[in-house]
């Protein structure tokens, strides 16, 4: 029966592979609004009933993972910072080598990324994975804290962090935006740009 439920998980995860490669080539090829659900199943040799089934939100998830193993890099970024390291700083580090902020990537997350950043899209669903984290990073931030996950401010700078992809990743400089944000994180508005 195991087995059984191996090949199957197996299969799945082949479609899926392949519905994302297809959409990818597609996108690149055609621009994302160029390109169908049914020419992405079609070129991924399945049917619309299965590329749905695979992928329920649409072409837009097509290129994603299900954002799980972004909480757990997020959470991991906090439980597992060095001593002495500030929640904020294990969070600008983690942040820093992901996504629009690093050049660190080989060249076919690097396409992948730049489809992402150049299309309003497939940004919006980038995003709504990255504020799907807010609970599980709350609960990190508030472990570490020492406070409650319902803590109003605890829940706002998990929000604030799971936006800087969004707001800093189509900067000419994504990364100095993005530690110009944290620094603001950390540092707190100041009451006049003469104050910092």
């Amino acid at each position: 029966m195991a087995t059984t439920m191996g090949r199957r998980e197996r299969k799945k995860a082949q479609t899926r592979r392949a519905l994302s490669d297809a959409a990818l080539r597609l996108f690149a090829e055609h621009g994302y609004d160029g390109v169908t659900v049914a020419q992405i199943a079609d070129e991924a040799d399945v049917s619309i009933a299965t590329l749905f089934a695979h992928v329920p939100d649409g072409k837009e998830a097509l290129i994603f993972d299900d954002g799980a193993e972004r909480h757990v890099w997020l959470v991991a970024a906090i439980h597992d910072r060095p001593s002495g390291q500030s929640v904020l700083e294990a969070l600008r580090r983690c942040l820093a080598g992901r996504g629009p902020f690093t050049e660190d990537l080989p060249p076919d997350l690097r396409r992948k990324r730049d489809l992402i950043v150049g299309t309003p899209a497939l940004r919006e669903y980038s995003r709504k994975l990255w504020i799907a984290s807010e609970g599980a990073l709350a609960e990190a931030i508030a472990m570490e804290s020492g406070r409650d996950p319902a803590d109003m401010t605890v829940r706002a700078l998990a929000r604030y962090v799971l936006e800087i992809p969004e707001l800093a990743g189509t900067e000419a400089d994504p990364l100095a935006a993005m530690h110009a944000i944290f620094d603001l994180l950390e540092s707190g508005w100041p009451e006049s740009p003469t104050d910092t």
